[in-house]
């Protein structure tokens, strides 16, 4: 089954990603788990508890748009990690409002 991951850093700068039946959903967050780790990302609460969503939206803002205009492999692991992980057809992550949706 394949997903459409769409990344989205301003109005005219969104990038879609088609992901496919891929990791197992313990190997997507196991890599998700990883992402946030590496890229040294902040959680957005304050109490410190980190969410998945908080994970999609922190790795792809400090994973950085330039990752996902080149369309390489670390972009197309996010949107398979991501599409297991929440199990939907279409996943659209803002990074400038905050919302995975």
């Amino acid at each position: 089954m394949s997903s459409i991951v769409s990344v989205v850093f301003e109005r005219n700068r969104e990038y879609e990603l088609i992901a496919h039946a891929g990791p197992s959903r313990e190997d997507a967050n196991r890599w998700l788990d990883e992402q946030w780790e590496a890229l040294e990302c902040e959680p957005s609460n304050p109490m410190g508890k980190v969410l998945v969503l908080d994970k999609i939206l922190g790795i792809a803002k400090y994973g950085g748009e330039k990752r996902f205009a080149e369309g390489g492999d670390w972009a197309k692991r996010y949107a398979d990690a991501v599409a297991t992980v929440l199990e939907r057809p279409v996943v659209r992550v803002d990074v400038a409002d905050r919302v995975v949706g």
